[in-house]
């Protein structure tokens, strides 16, 4: 019987260069779109999928990360004594129950491999899922619900896949496809950033991952490939060869908010998707006019 996942890993210790000099002093993980922080969506979407440890991988300057899962005492009686419950009810519902969160840190900046690695103590000898907070997701039920539901019927190492244009295949790292549905198909081999010609599909990788905890033994071991850091899919073809890997087409769309085009759309789709704040917003954008500007 396979063990249960209950961990989840959170890689936050980038830098955001892509956004300075907005990550100058703000980290990158609580740019917000619409009113939600980036890591505030991959926690919610982690807990959703039954998620009940959540181990964040930090840096220096990344205090506030802390900070944002932590009760705020001051300003929860600021809104009590004002009455505004609402408010105060939504920031109680995203805080992790007391104990449910842990902080490491990744003192030099070497790779995603590294800073799973550096969660090695506090997830064990369990299996466990890694989120990659740029990476947000408008999908019903989230991505990671679905590929929970995959590990249930293959357990294993699961990786969440979308599709991408062939003619965008060179920008992402894409998964030689196997046997199976596209809830559940082996996965038979990755290809990082392949020309179109020699691309082996145009399902690519999109940040939700489901590991087993033996990839923490061969990131100890990992040479330092591309860019001097350790690579976490150097890792994982590795373990390929020891144990199944899976992977889930899911149903929905993920929007990389690690860079600014998508960062940008995702605000925009987000937006649209709230009851709340659709129709104003719909009704500012016609007032811009944008037919001339498309």
């Amino acid at each position: 019987m396979s063990k249960r996942v209950r961990t989840a890993v959170f890689p936050v210790a980038g830098l955001g260069t892509r956004f300075l000099p907005a990550t100058k002093a703000m980290p990158k993980e609580m740019l917000t779109v619409v009113d939600r922080p980036l890591i505030q969506y991959a926690v919610d979407e982690a807990r959703e999928a039954g998620i009940e440890h959540f181990v964040f991988v930090t840096g220096r300057n990344k205090a506030v990360i802390e900070d944002h899962f932590d009760r705020q005492f001051e300003l929860e009686a600021t809104l009590e004594s004002r009455g505004k419950t609402q408010a105060l009810e939504e920031l109680q519902k995203d805080l992790p129950s007391a104990g449910r969160t842990s902080f490491t840190r990744q003192q030099e900046p070497l790779g995603l491999g590294h800073a799973v690695w550096c969660a090695r103590d506090i997830v064990g000898d369990q299996p466990f899922a890694l989120l990659l907070p740029d990476m947000i997701f408008k999908a019903k039920p989230g991505v990671l619900k679905q590929m929970m539901d995959a590990y249930e019927e293959r357990p294993g190492n699961i990786i969440g896949v979308e599709e991408c244009a062939w003619e965008d295949v060179s920008s992402y790292g894409v998964v030689v496809r196997g046997d199976g549905p596209d809830q559940g198909f082996a996965i038979n081999g990755m290809v990082e950033k392949p020309k179109r010609e020699d691309a082996p599909s145009n399902l690519f990788i999109s940040g939700r991952y489901i590991l087993q905890p033996e990839i923490f033994t061969l990131l100890a071991e990992q040479t330092r490939g591309a860019g001097g850091e350790i690579q976490l899919t150097d890792a994982m073809q590795t373990l390929m060869g020891q144990q199944p890997f899976t992977g889930v087409k899911y149903e929905g769309k993920v929007y990389d908010c690690g860079s600014k085009l998508g960062f940008l759309t995702a605000n925009v789709v987000f937006a649209l998707d709230r009851p709340d704040i659709r129709p104003g917003f719909i009704d500012e954008l016609k007032k811009l006019d944008l037919e001339d500007q498309l």
